[in-house]
């Protein structure tokens, strides 16, 4: 009976209903989105069964293919080359590549006089491109009926019936209408694409779309609204007004246009009318045009058609008169004369009246006949300046609070970078208005000051416990960790602490007769024998908690006490643990798997039981039995906390008893190694 030691359990998988939907339409979908070049590895999906998720990706990506394998032909026929394929190695590349170059040897054999079927190891795809390619430069496509053969003969038409042919029969033999290819049964017939063969006539800005015995050409553009593509492949406009699609009105004409249609009104207007939109008739307001259609002195009055003008008559007010004509009011200027009311001030002539003006910053005081100094900062408030103003004699003066300074306009305010004067004792932030100090990193704002950076001790913060895995160190405004003086080095993120494997390293200190055994935070020398009475087993493997050595019972002739002992075979293993920092739960440590199934009811099969012989330190270790996919599994638990550096060798004994009797049994021990850290 064989026993291994096991780390990792099977997952099981799920299985998930699927619903049905027509093959047809899910290979449809495909093809469709495979003729817009979508990606047939993510397409939306139309429906969950995977059947149709099949048929929709695989119905797309051979239209792919076909298209991609057509541009191919076409270097082929086009540059005689297939150069311009070699810089790339993605798959569209290769499939063209190949089309390509197979179509290259059907053009090669018709040069040479050879025959169009190739002979060549070639998969059927190649085949098939480069007879394609060779028939389509031959004198006669090998499609058309052969001229010297007359089909139907009255002395073969035994002949025929005798071949079965699908299409036509010639002297018994079988020939297909043009667009198709024999099969292979040399009876039925198949549809050849045009498209994929490159055997088509569409020019640049059209698709191939393969039919049944031919293919046809679409445009890859649409004609765009007002025009309808014909069956000639051209774009024509569609006249809305015959064919009664337009919108117009009753009382509107349609009259048709490219791509379009316009609507006319019926009825004409006559004069003082305009038409609008919709046909009807407007009066036409002739009082508001620009030039005016009555003389000057007279006044327009529109009226429904025409207008009317009537003789004005102006009466003219304080500061105006009429002008020489008599038409309209003018401005009498007061200060042109020498008697005006201003005492030898300045006037200045307003329009119907004026003013005495005096220098700038004053004001006439008509009562007391003196200029009198203008508080503009209580005339105007927050109109002059943008902060503070100042009254002074004929003026005003503008000043900034605390912050700001004056701009250059003497008006507004901008803002003072207090940067500038380096009042931080590391970084400053200019705002608006003020000023904020702040630290570099590891460094914290001083709560005196607001002005002052002041060292953060990370490893005294609440967290500082889990910065480093092992030790932390306080620098100026920054921290670092250690890990401890052997068997470990500090991870590249600079925190965490990773243990160094002496055994790939090299750097341990073993015996050629002894196996090396990393541990974490050092190494162990290990050197098993085997007991009397025992010999090595073949399979053992040197793996992490795998047996390093499995001993079999191999007695003596005639050595009745070892035959009757019933130990048949003691292995040994190793496995390294750390301190549990948060001891919660059992942790499972070692899997003990028997070849022998679960017992079946009333049938006398032997009980497996497992037991703990030595070694369990402070009991804190015990063995439960466990069902895994109908095997028998003991597993070796861990139950309390151990506080290393721990080490023991935990003897485990797997009995296998029947009618409550130990038949025989197996010993494993294994050899624990606790480290006194928990990385």
């Amino acid at each position: 009976m064989d026993l291994c030691v096991i780390v990792l359990l099977s997952l099981c998988g799920l299985l998930r209903g699927q619903d049905l939907k027509s093959l047809d339409d899910c290979c449809k979908d495909g093809k469709d989105r495979g003729q817009a070049s979508q990606d047939c590895t993510s397409l939306p999906l139309i429906s969950g069964s995977t059947t149709c998720r099949i048929a929709q990706e695989q119905c797309c990506a051979t239209v792919l293919d076909d298209n991609i394998c057509t541009s191919g032909i076409n270097m082929a026929k086009d540059q005689g080359s297939c150069d311009g394929l070699l810089s790339s190695s993605t798959c569209e590349t290769k499939t063209a590549k190949m089309c390509c170059e197979c179509c290259s040897l059907g053009r090669a054999a018709q040069e040479q006089g050879l025959s169009c079927d190739l002979t060549l190891a070639v998969g059927y795809q190649c085949g098939v491109v480069s007879r394609a390619c060779c028939v389509d430069r031959l004198p006669n496509s090998l499609t058309k009926p052969t001229p010297d053969l007359q089909p139907d003969a009255p002395n073969t038409e035994d002949l025929c019936k005798a071949a079965g042919c699908a299409q036509r029969c010639v002297n018994g033999t079988c020939l297909c209408s043009e667009g198709y290819k024999l099969k292979a049964d040399k009876k039925t017939c198949e549809d050849i694409n045009e498209c994929l063969l490159g055997a088509h006539q569409c020019r640049a800005g059209e698709r191939c779309i393969n039919t049944l015995g031919s293919a046809r050409c679409q445009r890859e553009v649409s004609c765009g609204t007002g025009y309808e593509l014909t069956d000639s492949n051209q774009c024509e406009d569609i006249d809305e007004c015959e064919t009664g699609t337009h919108n117009c009105a009753a009382e509107m004409v349609c009259q048709n246009s490219a791509g379009s249609f316009r609507c006319r009104p019926r009825m004409q207007c006559g004069e003082g009318f305009i038409q609008d939109a919709l046909g009807s008739c407007i009066d036409i307001n002739e009082c508001v045009s620009v030039t005016g259609p009555c003389p000057a002195g007279h006044m327009c009055f529109n009226t429904v058609g025409s207008f009317t003008c009537q003789r004005q008559s102006v009466n003219c007010g304080r500061g105006y008169h009429l002008n020489a004509q008599g038409t309209r009011c003018v401005d009498i200027d007061e200060c042109a004369g020498p008697d005006n009311s201003c005492d030898g001030h300045g006037c200045v002539n307003q329009v119907g009246s004026y003013r005495c003006e005096c220098r700038s910053g004053y004001i006439f005081n008509s009562i007391t006949r003196s200029c009198e100094d203008i508080n503009e900062c209580r005339n105007y408030p927050g109109r002059l300046c943008a902060h503070k103003c100042e009254n002074i004699l004929g003026s005003y003066k503008c000043s900034c609070t605390t912050g700001f300074k004056l701009a250059a306009d003497a008006r507004n305010c901008e803002d003072l970078n207090e940067c500038e004067s380096a009042p931080c004792s590391q970084e400053c932030a200019n705002v608006y208005g003020s000023y904020q100090c702040y630290c570099r990193r590891g460094y914290q704002l001083s709560d005196v000051d607001g002005i002052t950076c002041e060292d953060i001790d990370e490893c005294a913060l609440p967290t500082g416990g889990h910065i480093c895995s092992y030790r932390c160190h306080n620098t100026p405004g920054s921290f670092h960790c250690t890990c401890p003086a052997t068997g470990y080095t500090l991870a590249p993120n600079g925190r965490s602490c990773q243990d160094i494997d002496e055994c790939v390293a090299g750097t341990h200190a073993c015996t050629e007769s002894q196996s090396c055994f990393n541990i974490q935070g050092g190494y162990k020398c290990l050197s098993f024998d085997c007991p009397a009475n025992y010999r090595r087993s073949g399979d053992t493997s040197r793996v992490d908690r795998a047996d390093f050595i499995r001993c079999v019972k191999s007695c003596q002739p005639n050595d009745i006490s070892c035959v009757l002992d019933p130990i048949l075979s003691t292995s040994h293993t190793a496995i390294s643990l750390p301190t549990f920092r948060e001891f919660n739960k059992p942790e499972e440590i070692v899997f003990l798997r028997s070849s022998t199934p679960s017992p079946i009811p009333h049938m006398d099969t032997p009980e497996i039981v497992y037991d703990i012989l030595e070694g369990n330190v402070q009991n804190s270790f015990d063995i439960i039995k466990r069902l895994d996919h109908g095997m028998i599994v003991g597993v070796v638990r861990q139950v309390k906390p151990l506080v290393g550096p721990v080490s023991t060798v935990l003897k485990l004994a797997m009995n296998y008893v029947t009618n409550g009797v130990v038949s025989h049994r197996n010993i494993i021990n294994v050899h624990i190694y606790v480290s006194e850290f928990w990385f």
